[in-house]
């Protein structure tokens, strides 16, 4: 683990990331006083996951941790604390599926059903060619369109299975 302030392992701040993430995470961080630029770390995760393929390393949370100022665990705690954040590989579509209350009443157990069979896989599984990850996620926000679950950054309602399959069959 790095330790931070030590002049010996510091690096210089261009080094951390490149040019484009800096340039993304800095707009983040001028959205904030100066003293607050830690703020800007549930963006900077996202930014990091996003550029990783889906998912966090522990590198990647201490270099945020760098750039941020901040103490690794303070990164760490955001990243294990909020659903969005992976800390593991995902498929190429990771399927976040809501079972909260109003879902839960709409039938989604059967959606969760249906996935788990035509996918093969269970909730924090990858798809064997990588295609499709599975998560059950607390409500999303969209309970007037129960069932529903996200694909990336899109929101799919009022699913049943034919919904389902055609959704999945029309992903790359």
């Amino acid at each position: 683990m790095k330790i931070l302030n030590n002049p010996l392992q510091a690096r210089n701040k261009e080094e951390i990331f490149s040019e484009e993430i800096r340039q993304d995470i800095d707009c983040w961080i001028a959205k904030y006083p100066p003293e607050w630029k830690q703020s800007a770390v549930m963006a900077a995760l996202r930014i990091m996951q996003d550029d990783n393929g889906g998912w966090l390393t522990t590198e990647l949370m201490d270099d945020v941790a760098e750039y941020l100022d901040m103490s690794p665990i303070h990164v760490y705690e955001v990243a294990t604390f909020y659903s969005m954040y992976e800390l593991k590989p995902v498929g190429k579509h990771k399927i976040c599926i809501c079972t909260n209350i109003a879902c839960m009443i709409n039938d989604s157990d059967s959606i969760v059903k249906h996935l788990k069979k035509k996918l093969e896989i269970g909730f924090g599984e990858v798809t064997e060619d990588g295609r499709f990850s599975l998560k059950e996620v607390e409500c999303l926000g969209a309970c007037g369109g129960a069932p529903m679950f996200q694909i990336g950054r899109k929101y799919y309602e009022n699913l049943t299975p034919q919904v389902v399959d055609s959704i999945l069959d029309g992903l790359e």
